[in-house]
């Protein structure tokens, strides 16, 4: 999509998604007393010092990954959360889960890519901890990895118009539309595959 290229879009989308992962992250602190939830290669011992929004401001000024990677990035994060709802996005984790979205997302998009080592530096962390968490990751996702054009297309839709709207919404919330809108077209595709699977 044209708008991703523009060079006013990416800040907007780097401060809408830091707001939004902030959000979430405060509340899944606040829900810890309540609702079970497991610790992972994810957590760190404590809680970061750099903010979400530097730290993807950081990683968007260093991994020169394409704009679309983002987008994935954030399609990653979706299945992740969705896939596991004992590991939801905290202050402990969120940091270390970006950094790895990101750079399977920049590995499944892009022609060219940096190696596990310099996302490790970008990302602040050992290269042995970046591989153990790209595996866990990859396994958290199911390796379902592929983000078909419609996917892309609804999600950087839905992202753009919460730009313009300026109301960054709840990250469970903005996930759950996302998710009825391709549960949607998934069902189209699929009747549509078996309507041309009967009629062949």
């Amino acid at each position: 999509m044209a708008e991703l290229e523009s060079p006013n879009f990416m800040p907007k989308l780097i401060t809408f998604l830091s707001s939004l992962l902030q959000r979430v992250s405060e509340s899944n602190d606040l829900n810890r007393r309540f609702q079970p939830q497991k610790i992972s290669v994810f957590h760190g011992l404590t809680r970061p010092t750099i903010s979400i929004q530097t730290y993807l401001e950081r990683i968007f000024k260093y991994a020169n990954c394409s704009p679309s990677c983002f987008v994935v990035a954030y399609v990653y994060l979706d299945r992740f959360v969705q896939r596991q709802p004992l590991l939801p996005i905290n202050s402990f984790n969120v940091h270390r889960l970006l950094i790895t979205s990101v750079m399977v997302a920049a590995k499944f998009m892009d022609d060219m890519y940096y190696n596990n080592a310099y996302y490790a530096k970008v990302g602040g962390i050992s290269t042995k901890e970046m591989n153990f968490l790209e595996v866990d990751f990859l396994f958290g996702l199911g390796f379902h990895l592929n983000v078909t054009p419609t996917t892309f297309y609804t999600c950087s839709s839905h992202l753009q118009r919460e730009i313009l709207l300026q109301n960054p919404l709840n990250l469970s919330e903005s996930f759950l539309k996302i998710e009825r809108s391709l549960q949607l077209q998934l069902s189209f595709n699929e009747d549509e595959a078996s309507h041309h699977q009967l009629a062949t």
